[in-house]
Formats: structure tokens, sequence, C-alpha cells
């Protein structure tokens, strides 16, 4: 696990409040702590318990996971195996985002790949059903003309 020193985790709360444009009392009563307590984290100057970082996470509105990551509790997760760049590389290397515009794009990115896991997908022969069944031409019904 690689230990971040509290001045990034610090930065990195910093730069997320001020981009989700809360002062720092909004910041703490949202998260369940106190303001003096929430500038010393800031500051680097306190670590803050998992349970805080939680606290923090839903005032933010991002992950828990992803602070965690700031905070070295967590390691940040694996690059896919693929020839080209994952969508994380993508989406941390594009400098047109900001830092909580990356961390919400992954946050939507980890929601859509969990539950893609969960879903039924079609099977080759439901595929094939349904492309063959628009594929047939549609036969008419006779009307009645009026005599």
């Amino acid at each position: 696990m690689s230990k971040l020193s509290g001045h990034e985790l610090g930065a990195f709360l910093r730069e997320q409040r001020h981009s989700a444009q809360l002062s720092l009392r909004q910041l703490s009563d949202l998260a369940g702590i106190s303001n003096p307590y929430l500038s010393q984290i800031e500051r680097g100057l306190k670590k803050p318990s998992a349970e805080i970082l939680q606290g923090l996470a839903r005032g933010l509105q991002v992950s828990a996971e992803t602070l965690y990551v700031h905070a070295g509790i967590l390691d940040a997760a694996p690059a896919p195996p693929s020839g080209g760049p994952g969508v994380r590389e993508a989406i941390a290397a594009d400098a047109t985002l900001t830092d909580r515009q990356r961390a919400v794009l992954v946050d939507v990115y980890e929601s859509f790949v969990a539950t893609s896991d969960d879903d039924a997908r079609p099977t080759a022969s439901t595929a094939a059903r349904t492309t063959a069944r628009n594929a047939a031409p549609r036969r008419r019904t006779p009307t009645k003309q009026p005599q």
C-alpha cells in the first residue's frame, strides 16, 4: 500500500471542495465533522479515519474508495490488461477535465462495470431470433372491401 502524505490528501480534498463550490463550514456540516477538524485535515495536520473519509465522500459526492486511495488506505485499481489505455487512464490523461469531473466519470464508469456483470446478456440464439424476426417480411391482414 502506498502511503501518501497528509498534504496530498488535504490538497485533493480542498480541490474537490472548491469544485463542488462548498465552504469549509458547509462541507464539515455535510460530512458530520467539526469545521476546525476539517481544516486540519486539509492542511495535512490530521489523518482522518476511514469513517471520516466516508462522511467527506458523501459530502463531496465522490466515492469513498477515491478518498481511500488518496489517503493511502487503498492502492489504486490496477490497469486493465489491454494494448491501449484503459478508461481510467484516458480520463486521467484528459487535461480538459477538473479533478472533480475525473472522479465523477470514474465513479460512473465503475458503477457501469459493476452492474454489467450482473446483467443478463443476450445469447447468440436470442440475438439470431431477434435478427430473423426483424428481417422477416410482415404479413398483412386482409381487410374487408366495402361492397
